[in-house]
């Protein structure tokens, strides 16, 4: 049986206008829940005691960057300065994003994203993957917040970034070979999944929230997380 074009035509947009409704509905809870803060947990800590952390953001992508070594850890020993191309070793910071597997070593540029690794990333199809950049020490401004923290604070952050991690029998990340945005990073297998709504600005809110610092109730984006240091 034939169907009109009429009818056809009708069924397009009724779908296309269901699509654009759930986008609207989802961007509109993003703006929402982003807006509502959730407080820091401790009080400050004493100069003597505080480590110094930031948030730092490309516009798009959260990390959380730390000091390469503390007396609590030394994230050299998992995160070697050797997997990187330039094994530079003066850099005293380390950046964490967690992210889709896809996006980061298929897509270095949104000119080439592919529909399919989008579809993937979005509906739980995709593995992840952590990637870690050295940085000096990054300099505060729009787009990176520093945090003072407290030794139980960074000890619950240093928690929440090591159980990301895919680890091998031996208890080490696992370094996925070959890949790299420049000459100070690498990536490594990773925990959770990406999806609409675990992202990788989630992922870097929830690493506040158990460091105990501000944070949006639920953000995707991290501009939801900025709202909060502003």
């Amino acid at each position: 049986m034939k169907i009109p074009l009429k009818q056809v035509a009708k069924g397009v947009a009724w779908t296309g206008a269901g699509l654009l409704g759930t986008v609207a509905v989802y961007l509109a809870a993003s703006v929402a829940f982003s807006a509502v803060p959730v407080a820091a947990t401790d009080a400050p800590p004493s100069p003597e005691e505080t480590i110094e952390a930031y948030i730092l953001s490309n516009g798009v992508h959260t990390d959380l960057v730390v000091p390469v070594r503390s007396a609590y850890i030394d994230w050299a020993q998992l995160v070697p300065y050797s997997d990187t191309p330039a094994a530079d070793s003066t850099m005293q910071f380390v950046g964490f994003g967690w992210g889709d597997k896809g996006f980061y070593l298929d897509t270095p540029t949104w000119a080439e994203l592919k529909p399919s690794t989008a579809i993937k990333a979005m509906f739980w199809l995709s593995t992840t993957a952590m990637h870690t950049t050295f940085h000096h020490r990054p300099t505060e401004g729009p787009d990176c917040v520093r945090l003072r923290l407290s030794p139980a604070e960074y000890t619950r952050l240093i928690a929440f970034i090591k159980n990301t991690f895919q680890l091998n029998a031996q208890g080490q990340p696992q370094r996925i070979a070959g890949h790299s945005y420049g000459q100070h990073d690498a990536f490594y297998e990773a925990q959770h999944t990406y999806n609409l709504f675990y992202t990788c600005n989630t992922w870097a809110n929830n690493g506040l929230k158990a460091a105990g610092q501000k944070a949006a109730l639920w953000t995707p984006f991290d501009f939801g997380i900025f709202w909060h240091y502003r």
